[in-house]
């Protein structure tokens, strides 16, 4: 093997998002991981799936989605 080309792998302490800490072996820079999501506050996995608007995405989608529609239906009240 070359030298110096591999990443330091060490023991890392990595904390789950309810506070429990379990250790692992890892390349991870720091000696501490903090998850901000795991598979208890995950919404796949618990099941409350919510709907995140970001900056009226949702709401332009559906103004969009009239708009198209009501040119659908005029289109098919001409013929």
């Amino acid at each position: 093997m070359k030298k110096g080309i591999h990443p330091y792998y060490r023991k890392v302490d990595v904390v789950m998002t309810d506070g429990t800490v379990y250790q692992t072996r890892s390349t991870y820079k720091s000696d501490r991981m903090v998850l901000e999501i795991d598979s208890k506050s995950h919404p796949f996995f618990t099941g409350k799936q919510m709907l995140v608007d970001t900056a009226g995405r949702v709401e332009r989608f559906n103004k969009h989605f009239e708009k198209t529609k009501a040119i659908k239906q005029s289109s098919e009240n001409k013929q």
